[in-house]
């Protein structure tokens, strides 16, 4: 099992007073870091090198180049591995702005999909989404069909395992309590990817990166578990990746049930405690009451 260990860079120590049945102490504090990331495409056009700024994401500090890669597959920008020359930290003469900075290279023959680069075919929830038409929209850019699968069987009892083994490994969340997670797992619920991030949809585009770096993708035969709730945006993340069944330790939200409806993805909520709601069986998933 894979997991992001790099709590130097993600959690910083600082003092604070803390209030306590009327009383107050001086203590120190682990607190969740957040720095912008700035992503950079380089690519060939007209026989010439071209560097264009993608992207600043305000993330958690750690698997930046999965980041920056997944952020470029789920985006539509590039549609796979083998697209990817080399993807390394910006060199500048301040080490903070290269820690912050990192460049995709793309091979010589690629040409990546620019116009994706503006989510012209989704925006976020915090400023709303045009509705059918941006999942309409989703189907021209998403590579893998979720509805092309052989039957997932699952058992209740591997489900209510899993946002425990999540929880379990969740280091940056156990030390803070403001770090996201999103989880891989195999149908007999064994972990094999972890990542964290201040953003979820950081956290998801690390562990879509992840995958999509060492040729996992589709992740038709997995199950996904986000550590909190699941948005439009994480549910197409999820179709992009190509899986078939998502859990959310929180609420989805309308349009996530909507897109799940739409790409025939298992989307389930509230998991934990032993209880779970099924907000959308796939055609090709079926869950045992064992």
């Amino acid at each position: 099992m894979e997991t992001d260990l790099q709590e130097n860079k993600s959690v910083r120590k600082i003092e604070i007073v803390k209030l306590k049945d009327g009383s107050s102490f001086p203590c120190v504090d682990d607190i969740a870091i957040e720095e912008p990331l700035e992503i950079g495409l380089l690519y060939h056009r007209n026989g010439e090198k071209e560097l264009k700024n993608i992207s600043v994401t305000m993330r958690t500090p750690g698997s930046d180049k999965e980041l920056a890669a997944g952020f470029l597959f789920t985006e539509g920008i590039i549609s796979g591995n083998h697209q990817i020359k080399a993807i390394r930290h910006s060199e500048s003469a301040c080490s903070r702005d290269s820690e912050n900075r990192v460049t995709v290279e793309l091979a010589e023959d690629v040409v990546p999909q620019l116009m994706k680069a503006e989510r012209n075919f989704y925006t976020t929830s915090s400023c709303g989404v045009c509705g059918k038409g941006s999942i309409e929209s989703i189907r021209t850019v998403s590579i893998f069909d979720t509805r092309i699968s052989e039957e997932h069987v699952i058992s209740v009892a591997v489900l209510y395992q899993l946002a425990a083994k999540l929880q379990a490994l969740q280091n940056n969340f156990s030390a803070t309590g403001g770090i996201h997670a999103a989880g891989i797992f195999e149908l007999d619920g064994n972990l094999l990817a972890l990542r964290e991030d201040v953003g979820r949809h950081n956290a998801l585009d690390k562990l879509i990166g992840h995958a999509l770096l060492t040729d996992r993708l589709p992740l038709r035969d997995n199950i996904l578990l986000l550590s909190g709730r699941a948005s439009f945006e994480l549910i197409q993340k999820a179709a992009m990746a190509g899986l078939a069944i998502v859990a959310a330790i929180g609420a989805p939200s309308s349009l996530a049930i909507d897109l799940a409806k739409e790409f025939d993805i298992t989307l389930l909520g509230f998991l934990r405690d032993n209880r779970f709601n099924i907000y959308h069986m796939g055609r090709s998933c079926r869950i045992e009451k064992v």
